[in-house]
């Protein structure tokens, strides 16, 4: 891993628009979660193109304007009332840099004004180390959905409280 990786890489998000999608769309497509759902270029262009005109991502980037991840999230995502997070993914040479970080707590920051939110995304079980984040950040798993996006991967709904 480069020495750059290891160190806390200072921020700016901001609202997407297209100019970013390039960069969106490689940083999905070089995680796991672009592997298992969004390996299909097209697929995850559509995706994100959809989120950028619903003013629904923000990207992170460094002081250069170079984008080094990305947070999509609904702030009435669940059930009409609740934000829900559905993508944070940062470019690869850059994880454990506190990116994933920050752009969480803009999520939370941003995604509701109620005192007594609560904030919920789902993480599937082939990535225990981002699972293991959400649970740093004080997200408690609340439920299990076997075969929810892809059969033979299953997902954790995770919540968290405000306060």
């Amino acid at each position: 891993m480069r020495e750059e990786s290891k160190r806390k890489k200072d921020i700016h998000i901001l609202l997407a628009d297209m100019k970013y999608i390039d960069s969106c769309i490689e940083i999905l497509q070089n995680s796991d979660l672009g592997r298992a759902y969004f390996s299909d270029y097209e697929k995850a262009a559509n995706m994100l193109t959809y989120a950028v005109g619903q003013e629904n991502i923000y990207v992170a980037l460094d002081e250069n304007e170079k984008c080094l991840g990305f947070i999509y999230y609904m702030t009435n995502g669940v059930f009409g009332s609740y934000p829900y997070l559905h993508i944070v993914a940062v470019k690869e040479e850059y994880r454990s840099c506190g990116i994933g970080k920050q752009l969480m707590k803009f999520f939370e920051d941003n995604a509701s004004d109620s005192s007594s939110a609560k904030y919920f995304l789902t993480v599937d079980d082939f990535n225990p180390g981002a699972k293991k984040l959400y649970e740093n950040l004080g997200y408690k798993c609340v439920g299990e959905l076997p075969d929810f996006y892809k059969k033979g991967i299953n997902c954790y709904l995770m919540m968290k409280r405000r306060g």
